[in-house]
């Protein structure tokens, strides 16, 4: 069945890779970038980008109807750090763009929707280490309880109007393409642009703040893969895993194509956003459920950030 795909925040971090990779995957014209900003050159260039508030229900409505849109991915959201200076202004973004594709899901309006929840959806009594896919949540951020009330909504959704909603809980990005937005995670990838720029870099996490992190290939391929499975039976908020780094680790790794690389600390109010979040990520049973594996490392991601980040 062909497919007419809506990316909704597509000028993002995750939503500009993602926007290209499935114009790669199911051809330019069938793939719609829209943001309530424009994004850069590739995303404007490459296909068709609609500017769009995604808290304007008619608005996404009548984007869905002209378009005859059968697959969203509804990736507009604030992040954890700029979450917390205004958390009205989040939880409005974050709950009514997603309530706004949910509705009009069961209108019947398209056939499958992605929603992305984060590791940020976990608290500080979850399991630190190895965190499993269902355990107790409790974040203690606005970011975060938009989340998991996010996935709980998917769920109502799913189990009581049969949509098909899928989701992953993407834990801290790394990439090259797009800045990163105002998370908790962010030093992961200004520290690789600061090392080419500067050969230094002041982190606002400590050394050994360990946190889940993945490089975005990984991301999005498991975005797209989950995407492709058949309509599962029931919902799930899937943990997906790549590596568990600090920001000393990252240095080291920095340090071996760069031995001149120095990095100094001084957190900042995300140090205990950090520390509220998991360690490590069970990813069981996406591994079980459609053959999840990542295929990025720490050094090749270094290499590969490194290398583009010129």
């Amino acid at each position: 069945m062909k497919q007419h795909i809506l990316v909704i925040g597509a000028c993002g971090q995750i939503g500009t890779e993602l926007t290209l990779k499935l114009r790669q995957l199911f051809g330019n014209e069938n793939v719609i970038a829209s943001d309530i900003h424009p994004g850069n050159q590739e995303i404007m260039q490459s296909g068709l980008f609609l500017n769009l508030d995604a808290t304007d229900a008619t608005a996404v409505k009548e984007l869905l109807i002209s378009h005859k849109i059968t697959q969203v991915y509804m990736m507009a959201a604030m992040l954890s750090a700029t979450a917390e200076k205004i958390p009205m202004k989040a939880w409005d973004l974050n709950m009514t763009a997603l309530l706004n594709i949910l509705e009009l899901g069961r209108e019947g309006l398209y056939n499958q929707v992605f929603w992305p929840s984060s590791i940020g959806a976990f608290g500080p009594t979850s399991p630190k280490e190895h965190t499993p896919q269902n355990t107790l949540m409790s974040p203690t951020t606005v970011y975060g309880i938009s989340k998991y009330t996010g996935e709980l909504w998917c769920q109502y959704y799913a189990n009581r109007y049969g949509l098909d909603v899928r989701t992953v809980r993407y834990p801290g990005l790394i990439s090259y393409k797009a800045q990163p937005g105002g998370g908790t995670t962010d030093y992961a990838v200004e520290i690789y642009f600061e090392a080419l720029k500067a050969n230094k870099y002041t982190c606002f996490l400590s050394e050994n703040a360990t946190l889940p992190m993945m490089y975005m290939d990984d991301a999005i391929r498991a975005t797209y893969t989950l995407m492709a499975q058949p309509k599962m039976a029931v919902y799930k908020a899937y943990n997906i895993a790549g590596m568990s780094l600090n920001p000393k680790e990252m240095s080291k790794s920095i340090q071996k194509q760069l031995p001149d690389f120095s990095i100094s600390y001084q957190p900042d109010f995300r140090q205990a956003i950090a520390e509220s979040w998991p360690k490590s990520i069970d990813d069981s049973e996406a591994k079980a459920d459609w053959n999840w594996k990542p295929e990025f490392d720490l050094d090749r991601m270094t290499k590969v950030m490194l290398a583009h980040c010129k």
